[in-house]
């Protein structure tokens, strides 16, 4: 174990978040703000830590995917509790655990809450409360890749321990140049929301906290009631910018370099717009006795699958109150989640394409069992490492949930809501179904329970393995285990 060069990355990362907490500083001047300061503090305090782990580069500064996986899991658990300091410093969240739960939440991109009225927050604190979704929905280890050189092609095992999907490559030759891209694409699609939000009247605070939110596929809300008293224009846009930003990166990526017959081949994105599409339709169907419009019923349908399976978590209306073959299908869409390769939580499309493809492989085996099949996606053929991976994905998954639910469940507040409070922050998506519906929060749950959802929050959103890496004893060997290097 490189335990010098983790330890370089930590600092780099409290310098980062640093570096961050100078902005909801500076709302704290700007709305002459007393909690301002307790940032301005907090990002003397953290940059001057950071500064002290990172002033000297190890001589060795390779890093295997163990380290990456550590890296990562240690970063967003250290990010999570220096940034819940200030909620807990200002009382504005008197209880550290609850402080921790909402920043685990924002970071991670969950969007569950512990906050019964949101709009009480001063504009410092409501800025890094959704400020956090957007540096979590990216990444700030990709952040960290973008803007500062680290030599060594083992680079994008940080990239793979941290980003979405079944597998993390290189747009362009270089990863700094990746990384950076990336964040040029995010940082743009961020500027177009705030722009179309303030053309629709929205105040610029509450378009800018709006599109955090929306960008890292969060969801807090800037409002008690989360968009259900905005305009129909608002929710359409909204809407539409939680479909782009659960899109693959990489779609954006062909359609810069002029990719564009490739781009629209990508069969993840088809399928992920037809799921949209096709949820939409049976839900405006199944529910149009609510509102008794057409217009209406399909844009608040259409909202709502956009919101969950891009698992951003914004509600324009109670569906908790819907049908429930709607709500069977929104929960079905908890588990699916967006494209790999963007800022949506979820299991991924892509990862339900091929174990789709793999049991269709394995049903046409039983009718010919001499043939000789490849899976393909996109016309490339899907190596055998990529199933075994999701394979196992899909298991310790479902392990993982099995048992979260268990746990959860010993609150007492019936099979509907641990099974939903569970599905809803293992996948990052924020509000379930009954007591943590979308006019609901997380706040009466035990201690036990919280913890117990706060690892489900970082797991899921580190896909899993990464957090899982932390409960391996091997991993603490003082010898190295292995010397295999993966490229």
């Amino acid at each position: 174990m490189n335990a010098s060069m983790i330890i370089y990355i930590l600092g780099h990362v409290l310098r980062i978040e640093g570096i961050f907490m100078l902005m909801p500083a500076l709302m704290g001047l700007i709305y002459q703000e007393k909690n301002g300061w307790v940032f301005l503090f907090m990002a003397a305090g953290l940059f001057l830590l950071g500064f002290l782990l990172s002033f000297k580069k190890p001589k060795n500064t390779t890093i295997y995917l163990k380290e990456g996986c550590v890296i990562t899991a240690l970063s967003w658990i250290m990010m999570s509790f220096f940034g819940c300091l200030p909620f807990y410093i200002t009382k504005e969240i008197p209880s550290l655990l609850d402080a921790f739960f909402e920043t685990v939440s924002g970071f991670t991109t969950t969007g569950a809450s512990i906050l019964p009225d949101p709009e009480a927050l001063c504009h410092a604190t409501q800025f890094w409360r959704c400020f956090t979704h957007w540096v979590g929905g990216m990444g700030v280890l990709v952040f960290l890749l973008a803007i500062i050189p680290m030599s060594g092609g083992s680079n994008i095992n940080l990239m793979r321990a941290e980003s979405p999907g079944p597998s993390v490559g290189k747009l362009v030759p270089k990863m700094r140049q990746t990384a950076a891209l990336l964040y040029l694409i995010y940082f743009f699609l961020t500027i177009l929301e705030v722009f179309f939000l303030v053309l629709g009247k929205m105040p610029v605070f509450d378009s800018v906290c709006t599109s955090f939110a929306t960008a890292g596929t969060g969801g807090f809300g800037v409002y008690r009631n989360s968009f259900a008293g905005q305009s129909d224009y608002l929710q359409w846009v909204v809407t539409i910018f939680m479909i782009f930003f659960g899109v693959n990166f990489n779609f954006y990526f062909l359609l810069l370099y002029r990719y564009f017959k490739k781009a629209f081949k990508m069969s993840e994105v088809r399928a992920y717009l037809f799921i949209i599409l096709g949820t939409t339709l049976l839900i405006s169907a199944n529910s149009f006795q609510l509102f008794n419009d057409l217009p209406d019923t399909f844009r608040h349908a259409a909202f709502q699958v956009a919101s969950i399976i891009t698992t951003t978590g914004f509600a324009s209306n109670d569906f908790n109150l819907w049908p429930e073959p709607s709500k069977v299908l929104l929960v079905v869409l908890m588990f699916v989640g967006a494209c790999a390769g963007s800022t949506g939580g979820g299991i991924k499309v892509s990862r339900f394409m091929i174990l789709i493809k793999s049991i269709k492989k394995e049903l046409q085996s039983y009718v010919h069992p001499k043939s000789v099949s490849k899976l393909s996606m996109d016309g490339s053929p899907i190596e055998h490492e990529v199933v075994r991976s999701v394979n196992v994905f899909f298991i310790t998954f479902m392990i993982l949930f099995t048992a979260s639910v268990f746990f959860v469940s010993f609150d007492n507040k019936g099979m509907i809501t641990s099974f939903t409070a569970v599905a809803a922050t293992i996948n990052n998506i924020g509000p379930g179904l009954e007591l943590v519906g979308p006019t609901q929060n997380y706040a009466g749950f035990s201690p036990l329970a919280k913890i117990v959802l706060c690892f489900d929050m970082l797991a899921g959103r580190l896909e899993l393995f990464p957090m899982l890496m932390l409960f391996n004893p091997k991993l603490y060997h003082t010898k190295p285990f292995y010397t295999h290097k993966i490229k």
